[in-house]
Parts: C-alpha cells; sequence; structure tokens
C-alpha cells in the first residue's frame, strides 16, 4: 500500500516541480516545451533505471552510482547555468518566491517517517530526512511570501541554509545506511529500497532539482547581491 501511495505521490510531485519550475525558467511558449520536455526526459530516464534496478546493490551499479544519479545533475546544470551568458540572464529572472515555493511540496517527506514506522527505512536516515523535509515544506509558503515582499532577506537565507542542508544530510545518511563500500549503519533495514521505484524518484530527480532551487536563491541573494553592492560606487 505504502508503494501504492509513494508512486501515486512522488508521480504528482515530479509534475507539480515540472510545472513549476518550467512556468518559472521560460516566459515563451516554445522556451517552456522545451523545458518541460527536458525534465520529463529526466523523470523517464529515472524511471527506466528504476524499473530495469539499474542503481540497485545487488541487481545493478551499486550506492556510489545512485550517489552519482544526485550529484552529476546538480554540479552540471548549476555550471551550464553559471557559464552561459543567456542562461544565467534567465536565472536572474527567476521570482524568488518560485524558487522557494515549490520546496512546499517536501511535505512528502512524511513517506520516510512512515517507511521508518513500517520498519522499511532505518534511523538515523529515515526520521532525520522525514521530520527535516515536513518543517522545510511547511515553512517555504511563508518563507516564499517574504521573499515575494523584499523583507527579511536573513530569514530567507536562514531558511535557504536549513533547507539545502536538510538536503545534503539526507543524502549523506541515505548513502551511508544503503549496502555498499560506504555503508556505515549496518543491519536490516537498510535504505536499499531508495534504488527501487517509488522511492528511486525522491533521490535521483526530486532531490537534484530542490538542491538547485537553493543554489539559485544563494546566488541570488549572495552572490549577485554582493556583485550589484561592488558595481554600484564605479557606475557612480
Amino acid at each position: 500500500m505504502l508503494d501504492l501511495i509513494g508512486a501515486i505521490v512522488l508521480t504528482a510531485g515530479a509534475a507539480i516541480t515540472i510545472a513549476t519550475l518550467t512556468f518559472a525558467v521560460a516566459a515563451a511558449p516554445r522556451a517552456r516545451l522545451q523545458v518541460a520536455a527536458g525534465l520529463g526526459a529526466w523523470f523517464l530516464l529515472v524511471v527506466v533505471l528504476g524499473a530495469t534496478y539499474a542503481l540497485h546493490y545487488e541487481r545493478g551499479y551499486g550506492t556510489p552510482a545512485l550517489g552519482a544519479a544526485v550529484i552529476v545533475p546538480v554540479i552540471g546544470l548549476a555550471l551550464v547555468f553559471l557559464t552561459v551568458p543567456r542562461l544565467r540572464e534567465v536565472l536572474d529572472r527567476i521570482p524568488l518566491p518560485a524558487l522557494i515555493g515549490v520546496n512546499v511540496l517536501r511535505v512528502i517527506g512524511v513517506v520516510f517517517v512512515l517507511l521508518y514506522a513500517a520498519g522499511r527505512l532505518p534511523a538515523p536516515f529515515a526520521p532525520t530526512a522525514g521530520w527535516g523535509d515536513i518543517i522545510v515544506g511547511l515553512t517555504a509558503v511563508p518563507v516564499a511570501w517574504a521573499a515575494r515582499k523584499g523583507e527579511n532577506r536573513g530569514l530567507v537565507l536562514a531558511w535557504n541554509t536549513l533547507g539545502l542542508a536538510d538536503l545534503v544530510i539526507a543524502v549523506v545518511l541515505g548513502v551511508v545506511s544503503s549496502p555498499g563500500p560506504l555503508q556505515v549503519f549496518m543491519g536490516e533495514p537498510n535504505g536499499s529500497i531508495m534504488s527501487t521505484l517509488p522511492w528511486m524518484l525522491i533521490p535521483c530527480f526530486l532531490v537534484p532539482l530542490l538542491i538547485l532551487t537553493h543554489l539559485a536563491v544563494f546566488y541570488r541573494l549572495v552572490w549577485k547581491h554582493d556583485q550589484t553592492h561592488h558595481e554600484a560606487p564605479a557606475m557612480a
């Protein structure tokens, strides 16, 4: 039953994330179609990898490959957006409330708590990831509202730091709780179900996208903000 609920909730969450980011990143219909197609292709690739057990520790490439599936898209897309001038301009135009508000979907983290209660995911991975996501998700809307009004930059940065740290800690705990060369927490249950459907949608699709939203917020509020202040005296 949890697998069925997870499949429905995670697919819906992925669809909402794709739609939100598509409309936030692109303005023209053709550009929106391209963004949606790219994200949709990524989603389908993850589904195929999950269906074929390509990243499973016994039947596929294992936990290191699963970790790479999280990290490589983040690094690759971040570098592309920062080094391609046209895409950097797009990054400058994305509304901050959209980047923050999409994280409301992290209330889906309740599935980690349920899987832990059902004896299918271990501690400290599942409780930490689950409750961390729930807290970040519940606070995303008021923080997005504060960003929309241009207020409380410090609050937005604190929330963004918490949100990014939660994802990074969850990824690390997931890796060291899963069978493989980096496993630290032994015994059953382990984190191997995260390499199977529907749960694989979390680390291989939703987590990289949400990490990118946090990095984009830092880019806008820290790097871009400091750059603007440094350029202001020269312009005067």
